[in-house]
């Protein structure tokens, strides 16, 4: 089944449903998952398959799912998965099964949503052009549905979705980048894709600014906006940590700043 060029957008019927039914048929895809991956190597396409009309309603976040038992596209609870995943796989090899899940999921669009909007770790640039790119890959058939976020009854467009959850990230990266949310993916993509370790931390030190205007409950401001200390102990962090921050998502980023509000703290 070729889905990127399909005009039928089918996602894995498990995640159409109500809650305790999601949670189930979640555990059993992921024990399947796991017992074919051990024995080779990969992850079929999901045995089951719905599809998504146009305009149909994929909720995306928590905060706008509603518990009336009705049944619904429950996006948000593609994370239930992982919890059975691994089942019977050596500790040793769940890095490499990792990185194997993701490479499949991100050849589906409905895995492509899974690790754009909900990214799992990690979060190196690298890691998220090439789940950003992934995700303009099958822009066109994501079109089709609506998407809940903070609220059932606000339903945002695809391009709404990512201005909403990326437009800071991009204009760290981009500034002045083009009003597409589509373009402006594009041409940081293609920045992230080949960025040095210095254009990783100006997008970083780009994004803070409005990370430290938005998050008020920060006891340290001045000297989380510092340029000089936000410089230093970027160049602090163990070559991992900075990693993480290297993409400038703003989720983060946010819970890097909190940390150092904390160690402020206690000098």
């Amino acid at each position: 089944m070729n889905t990127e060029h399909s005009p039928v957008l089918e996602f894995p019927a498990w995640l159409y449903g109500t809650k305790a039914a999601i949670r189930r048929k979640a555990s059993d895809e992921g024990r399947w998952w796991a017992r074919e991956y051990l024995k080779t190597g990969a992850f079929p396409q999901p045995r089951q398959m719905r599809q998504v009309l146009p305009g149909e309603v994929l909720v995306m976040h928590a905060a706008a799912d509603f518990d009336r038992g009705d049944p619904l596209w429950r996006m948000h609870m593609f994370g239930e998965v992982s919890m059975d995943l691994d089942e019977g796989v050596p500790e040793e090899e769940l890095p490499r099964m990792s990185d194997a899940f993701e490479s499949f999921c991100l050849g589906t669009p409905w895995g492509v949503l899974r690790y754009t909007v909900y990214p799992p770790p990690l979060w190196s640039a690298e890691r998220m052009a090439n789940r950003l790119a992934s995700l303009l890959r099958f822009w066109e058939v994501l079109q089709g549905p609506r998407y809940a976020f903070w609220s059932f009854d606000q339903k945002y467009t695809l391009d709404e979705l990512m201005d909403d959850i990326y437009r800071k990230t991009l204009e760290a990266w981009c500034p002045a980048g083009p009003a597409s949310v589509r373009e402006h993916l594009a041409l940081t993509v293609e920045r992230m894709a080949r960025a040095t370790r210095e254009d990783c931390e100006q997008a970083v030190l780009r994004v803070i600014p409005f990370l430290v205007d938005v998050n008020t409950d920060l006891k340290h401001r001045e000297a989380l906006i510092d340029p000089d200390f936000l410089r230093e102990r970027l160049r602090a962090l163990p070559p991992e940590k900075f990693e993480d921050v290297s993409s400038a998502d703003k989720y983060v980023v946010t819970r890097q700043l909190y940390i150092w509000d904390r160690e402020l703290g206690r000098q």
